[in-house]
């Protein structure tokens, strides 16, 4: 009775965690989809990703306390994920589909577990991570890449992989059933389903420019070419129509925001299922 008593308290704190981490990711995109639209109508300087969006955040009233609260969300949802890939908390099976899905969870969590980190760090330095240091930061990462042995198709094969998650991203918005993780009603989930869609295609178009000049730094076996996924959008940005397409990649995101926000009230967790 003990231990059973035990397993409910912990599966009833990791579901709170992980409701936390899913309001933590809507803040993230919600965050991100908004400076990218600012950047779309030339009210803000450029596109910015994740890490350079929360250092924003330091020079608002309250904005370390939300960077904390985003952090410990992160960490929630990362762990979550993990154990989501592991327990197979979703029932995906063992399929080759299903283990698709669950390492491509399993490598959320450590996307999101690296993106706490940098909360907490940006918590500790409390600095700027300017523009510069984002495109810094990925050239120097390609630059470490092409000096070790098949560097460049080491390179090559890390910029597949972005592709191949934006191209999977898009894939999930339009196929994927996302009622049935929902714990809303039938109303309700006819007006929150059209978000993840539009918010999953858009995720995974924004990621695709940073695939492609990842790919194309090792095969050109130069850094330079390498682009940060702010960076990436802002080239896109100097293209014929590029601010219109920055403008609708940045209501993506924020419908992707909404959905995750939603996920936090509505989505049904199994957190039973690995404790």
């Amino acid at each position: 009775m003990r231990r059973w008593t035990r397993q409910a308290d912990l599966s009833v704190w990791l579901e709170r965690a992980s409701r936390l981490g899913y309001a933590a990711r809507g803040l993230v995109y919600l965050g991100m989809g908004v400076l990218l639209l600012l950047a779309a109508v030339d009210l803000a300087p450029r596109a910015r990703g994740a890490k350079a969006m929360l250092a924003a955040w330091t020079d608002w009233p309250l904005g370390l306390a939300l960077i904390g609260l985003v952090a410990c969300g992160l960490t929630g949802f990362a762990l979550w994920r993990v154990l989501q890939a592991l327990f197979d908390a979703d029932r995906h099976g063992a399929s080759a589909k299903g283990l698709a899905v669950r390492a491509g969870q399993a490598v959320s969590g450590l996307v999101y577990g690296g993106l706490a980190l940098s909360a907490f760090e940006l918590l500790d330095a409390v600095e700027d991570v300017g523009e510069a240091d984002e495109e810094q930061k990925a050239r120097g990462l390609a630059s470490s890449l092409l000096v070790l042995p098949h560097g460049d198709l080491l390179l090559m094969l890390a910029g597949l992989v972005l592709l191949g998650v934006g191209l999977g991203n898009v894939i999930q918005g339009v196929a994927q059933d996302f009622a049935k993780r929902l714990g809303c009603g039938p109303r309700l989930c006819r007006r929150i389903v059209p978000l993840a869609r539009i918010g999953y295609g858009a995720r995974g178009l924004a990621t695709l420019p940073a695939g492609y000049f990842l790919f194309k730094a090792g095969m050109e076996a130069k850094s330079a070419d390498a682009r940060s996924w702010g960076g990436a959008l802002q080239t896109i940005e100097q293209q014929p129509f590029g601010s219109a397409v920055l403008a609708l990649l940045a209501l993506g995101l924020i419908a992707f925001g909404l959905f995750a926000m939603a996920e936090a009230l509505f989505r049904r967790i199994r957190a039973d299922a690995v404790v």
